[in-house]
């Protein structure tokens, strides 16, 4: 298992993606661990290498007895970061790692290269409310905070919902230390950055729940906004996980925010040709190119410009989904050059046949039958082709 030392502790990390794009740090909640980022993986690792590790006393690391404090938490950040060679990165923090994140932005400004706070607050709760966790599950173990937390973890209609989420953070809150637990409780209760937030310069996007009872916007959020030059600001229907209640919408508003701002529109067909590519492939993207006359040259570079470089570089929805999309869309209107091309590169990128078979079943109920009818005879021979293909 991957750990690193740091203050004689263990730290257990994952470190995942492509080596060269840009690193990514995931920072979890108090009781959670990190695997709370699971829902937001598939849409981020395309862009970023990403790096979640359990908190100290959370999950695999280790959960040492006495009181910690959100500036031990970040220097274990720093230290992890050291040992994998990670001189820069994004950071990403809810709740707890909110204040973690806000801590490094105050007295590590040079490592960042943005922040989003999540569900965070200049201070998290009062003394009172946080000395009196500690003090029953001092008494009683996890299993006397773990009503009280999952209520403010997740809204009522999510738990009446059975949300997935809620029953897995519910298994994990039980599981965990209580000695760490109590820990960051302490951390929590003496953290207060109210006076230096106006330090922060690095680039802020504070996301928060409208139905989070635990940092509401109004007292909290509102005052990272007022407090932090520039910040901007995104609101969820969720509580206070809202990374889990919202995954999507929690996952589109990281990445919109993380993304390299595009300086002109030259950089947007740059990067639609990239995309392009990476979606149709080389050969079809140089058979185009070849092809490109005077008379085509401008509509060629509209459609690379808008439809590739604006549109499917969108973080809201996946590259297969789009693949999807796309097909549907072209099976509805009747658009067979298009489907046929699309159903080709998709199979060679990504698609598999049962992906095809869903869509044109769904285009068959809304559609018509006589399109999911042509849709399924075209898909058939250019499966058909491949296997010859794969033959010879």
């Amino acid at each position: 298992m991957p750990f690193v030392m740091t203050d004689k502790i263990r730290l257990f990390y994952r470190l995942e993606g492509n080596p060269g794009l840009p690193v990514l740090v995931l920072s979890h909640s108090i009781g959670t661990d990190h695997a709370m980022w699971e829902p937001q993986m598939p849409d981020l690792l395309p862009h970023f290498q990403i790096l979640r590790y359990d908190t100290r006393g959370h999950g695999a690391s280790d959960a040492p007895r006495g009181e910690y404090s959100v500036e031990q938490l970040g220097r274990d950040v720093l230290a992890m970061a050291d040992v994998l060679g990670v001189s820069s990165f994004a950071f990403c923090g809810l709740s707890l790692g909110g204040a973690i994140g806000q801590w490094l932005a105050i007295h590590a400004p040079e490592r960042l290269t943005k922040l989003v706070l999540a569900n965070s607050s200049p201070r998290l709760g009062t003394v009172a409310n946080w000395q009196a966790r500690i003090d029953a599950a001092q008494k009683g173990g996890m299993a006397a905070i773990v009503e009280l937390a999952m209520q403010r973890f997740f809204s009522a209609e999510s738990i009446a919902r059975e949300n997935p989420y809620a029953a897995s953070t519910g298994s994990v809150l039980l599981r965990t230390d209580p000695h760490g637990y109590i820990g960051c409780c302490a951390a929590l209760r003496d953290f207060d950055s109210t006076r230096e937030l106006n330090k922060i310069k690095t680039p802020t996007l504070l996301i928060s729940g409208d139905k989070d009872v635990s940092t509401p916007w109004a007292g909290n959020g509102e005052l990272l906004a007022q407090g932090i030059s520039g910040a901007q600001a995104v609101h969820l229907p969720a509580a206070h996980l809202s990374n889990l209640e919202c995954p999507r919408g929690f996952s589109a508003a990281l990445a919109t925010f993380l993304q390299p701002e595009v300086s002109s529109l030259q950089q947007v067909l740059e990067t639609g040709f990239t995309v392009r590519r990476k979606v149709l492939g080389d050969a079809h993207v140089d058979g185009a190119i070849s092809g490109t006359t005077e008379f085509t040259k401008d509509f060629q570079e509209l459609i690379t410009r808008y439809a590739w470089g604006t549109i499917w570089t969108r973080p809201g929805v996946d590259v297969r989904t789009r693949r999807l999309l796309v097909l549907a869309m072209m099976a509805a209107l009747g658009r067979w050059e298009e489907f046929r091309m699309h159903i080709s590169v998709g199979l060679t990128h990504g698609l598999e046949t049962s992906d095809i078979k869903e869509v044109l079943l769904q285009a068959a109920i809304y559609a018509g039958v006589p399109a999911a009818n042509t849709g399924f005879h075209i898909a058939q021979e250019e499966l058909e082709k491949r296997q010859s293909a794969a033959k010879s």
